[in-house]
């Protein structure tokens, strides 16, 4: 017989939950913890500090006058590397947090993220 339990989950207008995960704290559906590997968000980690980076040098770009088009360039390139990190944080989060869900039957797991992708498509 399967256990039936309360949950109660608080989502504030800026959706404190999806903060949490990008930041790699644990996040928790229902009555369980899903931590995600050192490896996970060491990659991300890694991702974000490269865009951080480039950012940073379209940023001393602007400063130095240089040529708008290449300004352009870079900054559809730091686009590029975010559009890329928020795809593997989103393979993660269905390959671990959204299995885990469905197996639960936490369907406001589900409904979070179609949430999160309808602000990250924007």
């Amino acid at each position: 017989m399967k256990n039936e339990q309360i949950h109660e989950h608080t989502h504030g207008p800026g959706h404190e939950h999806a903060h949490e995960h990008i930041h790699g704290h644990s996040h928790s559906h229902e009555a369980h913890k899903h931590v995600h590997s050192m490896e996970e968000k060491k990659a991300v980690i890694n991702r974000l500090s490269k865009a951080i980076g480039h950012l940073e040098a379209v940023k001393r770009m602007v400063e130095r006058d240089e040529d708008c088009s290449e300004v352009l360039i870079q900054l559809a390139a730091v686009r590029s590397a975010i559009n890329n990190t928020g795809k593997v944080i989103l393979k993660n989060h269905i390959n671990h947090c959204i299995v885990e869900a469905v197996e639960e039957g936490d369907q406001e797991a589900i409904e979070l993220l179609n949430q999160a992708i309808d602000k990250f498509m924007k």
